[in-house]
Order: structure tokens, then sequence, then C-alpha cells
């Protein structure tokens, strides 16, 4: 059993072009019954118990949160990793451009479709925008197996914003790309016209690479210097993130909005001087406590 798991261990860190959706596929399919990962997993509750989380093989981390999102979902089982991370992203990316709705009301928003009591007014357009990020994350597990293109953005685009009263009555596109010029504060960002073949160019770079997080920083960093779109790009963009880590067999991460700051500032050293140092360290922070917060999911 352990030398299996060696064995795969080693097939899944060197670095390749395939996902790693492809890979734990065609490993499922020669163990029958699922008896394969099911050792893995034993494997990686000991590490856990002996507080060796780090040491954990990570590709067989990815297949739990995969096979528990993908349960988890189909019975709308809120309780396990499938909930935790909806909430914990929604909050966080929609936090992070201004949403004034509570870790406490997303949850409750997720769990029950309902908002607690409170003595201060809700903004429609927070509300509307998270159970659009909710609608996003699921379309972003049921598309993992298909690569990364300009039509699945703007897939997870429309999921996010179709339900935006205020996008729609300011004539925003909305799973298409922007049609009026925008700025972030004071920087330009491709004009309308030049979206397309941008978008095009960079995803034509991005699918000829070996990925890692370098290379994600450096696709978003990219992504948002474009701004394909009128509203919405760090939110999609961020979902990007978390799903090419899936897909590609890293350990994926969920950026805080209480680290923000390093956030923008990872951001501007890529718009001022081309470097995603700053960025690639950030995400590495994530990682590593999105993966100590999972943990808790694995420890028995």
């Amino acid at each position: 059993m352990f030398e299996t798991a060696i064995r795969y261990e080693e097939k899944c860190n060197c670095r390749h072009r395939y996902s790693i959706a492809k890979m734990n596929r065609k490993l499922y399919n020669e163990k029958s019954n699922g008896i394969f990962f099911n050792n893995i997993y034993a494997i990686n509750k000991i590490y856990a118990k002996k507080g060796l989380f780090q040491s954990m093989n990570t590709a067989a981390f990815i297949q739990f949160l995969l096979e528990r999102f993908k349960i988890e979902h189909s019975k709308r089982d809120r309780s396990g990793v499938y909930g935790f991370t909806q909430r914990l992203m929604a909050y966080n990316s929609n936090k992070i451009e201004g949403s004034t709705l509570t870790e406490e009301q997303t949850a409750s928003l997720f769990d029950t479709g309902v908002l607690p009591k409170s003595e201060d007014y809700y903004r429609a357009k927070d509300v509307e925008e998270m159970n659009g990020h909710f609608l996003m994350f699921n379309k972003m597990l049921d598309t993992l197996d298909l690569e990364l293109t300009e039509e699945l953005i703007k897939a997870f685009h429309y999921e996010l914003k179709s339900g935006i009263f205020e996008d729609r009555a300011n004539g925003y596109a909305i799973g298409d790309y922007k049609k009026r010029p925008n700025m972030i504060g004071i920087y330009e960002t491709v004009l309308p016209s030049q979206v397309s073949d941008e978008m095009s160019q960079l995803l034509a770079w991005y699918n000829n690479q070996d990925i890692f997080l370098e290379i994600l920083a450096e696709f978003y960093a990219r992504y948002e210097s474009i701004h394909p779109f009128q509203d919405g790009n760090g939110r999609t963009g961020r979902m990007i993130l978390f799903r090419e880590c899936l897909y590609h067999g890293i350990a994926p991460f969920i950026i805080e909005d209480a680290n923000r700051p390093e956030y923008l500032d990872g951001l501007k050293s890529y718009r001022q001087g081309k470097d995603v140092t700053a960025l690639t360290s950030l995400f590495q922070k994530e990682q590593e406590y999105h993966w100590n917060r999972c943990q808790y999911f694995l420890a028995e």
C-alpha cells in the first residue's frame, strides 16, 4: 500500500502538462471500487494525526477535495468541506470587492437561504453577488474536466453576475466582455475592442506552460491588467486560480480579505515592474493557511 502511494506521489510530482484530474481518473479506473484512494486517505490520516500534515500527498489531498465536493454538492450537504469552502471563498472574495456581509451572514445565506435579523439594512447587490458566487463555484466544479478557455471564463462570469439587478440596469455585459472602458483606480486597462485578442493571447500563452504557482501569479496579474469584464474581474479571476490549482495538481488557496493589502501590492508590483514575486509569496501563504484549515476534515 505504501509503495503504491510513493509511486503515485513520484508520478504526480513531475512537471507535466496533463491535469491532475485526468491522472486521478486514470488511476481510479485502474483500481476497482476506489480501494486505491481509500488507502491513500488512510495514509493521510496517519500524517494528520501525527502532526505531519505538510508531508501529506498533495495529489491525494486534491482527490479528497474533488470527491467530497462532488458528493456533498450532489447531496446538498453543507456541513462538510464543500460548504466550508463555499462560505470561506464567497465571503472573502466578495469582501475584497467591498461587500458589507459578515461571515455569519454569508454562512446563513448559504446554509438556509435567508439572512439573520439585523438592525442595519442589507444591500441588495451584496446579497445577489453572494448568491452569484455560490453558483459560480458550482459551475467551476461541474466543468473541472475541461481545459480553461475564454468560453469557460465567460460562463463563470455569467453565473456570478446574471442575477445582479444593478449591473443589468446599467447595461453591463453579462457573461461577455466589457463594452465600455474601465480603470483600476488610476490605472488604465485594455480597451474593449482589444480584450478578445488580449485574452486569446493570454490563454494561448498559459495553456502552453507547465503550471506552477509563479505561472498562476503571472496569469492572474495579466488577467487583472486586461480587466476583461465590466465588473466582477477579481472574483472570476480568483475562482480561476482555485480551479486551476485543482486542475493541475497544486494545493488550492483562497485569498483572504485580511490579506487585501498584500494582494493589492502584489498586483501593483506586476503593473509597475512585471514582478510576480510578491503575488507568488502571498499565494504560498494562503496555500498553507487553507491546507491547515482543511485538517479538520481529515482528522478522522
